[in-house]
């Protein structure tokens, strides 16, 4: 069964470069899109994923906000916290509420290898 994926960016251009990476990596993917924290929980909801990819610095909850409120609803969710500030603390704090660190503008190859260890810790090759 493929993956379900929740790409969240206020960016409509970021959105689209991640869908587009995602189209070439893995094209069999289920792919929904949110615009901010809100509009990401109302989709959480109404169905399950596999694997968020959260842009940080959004307008109202920033995307640590919201991986905080992802995690509590699906405790065995991917995630990513998606930033150009390579702060350590904004690292650290991704990593505290179990999401990796991805720099944008995000590279199809990083994008990739995140997606790749995604599989493997899940068992869906």
């Amino acid at each position: 069964m493929p993956f379900q994926v929740l790409i969240v960016d206020d960016s409509k251009l970021a959105r689209m470069a991640i869908a587009k990476a995602m189209n070439k990596l893995h094209p069999d993917w289920a792919r929904s899109e949110a615009a901010n924290a809100d509009d990401a929980l109302a989709l959480a909801h109404q169905q399950p994923f596999d694997i968020a990819l959260l842009d940080f610095n959004m307008p109202g909850r920033d995307g640590l906000e919201l991986a905080a409120e992802l995690r509590a609803l699906m405790p065995t969710i991917a995630m990513a916290i998606i930033s150009a500030n390579h702060q350590k603390e904004i690292v650290a704090q991704a990593h505290d509420v179990g999401a990796i660190f991805l720099s944008k503008p995000l590279t199809e190859d990083e994008l990739g290898q995140f997606l790749a260890q995604v599989q493997l810790s899940k068992g869906k090759m």
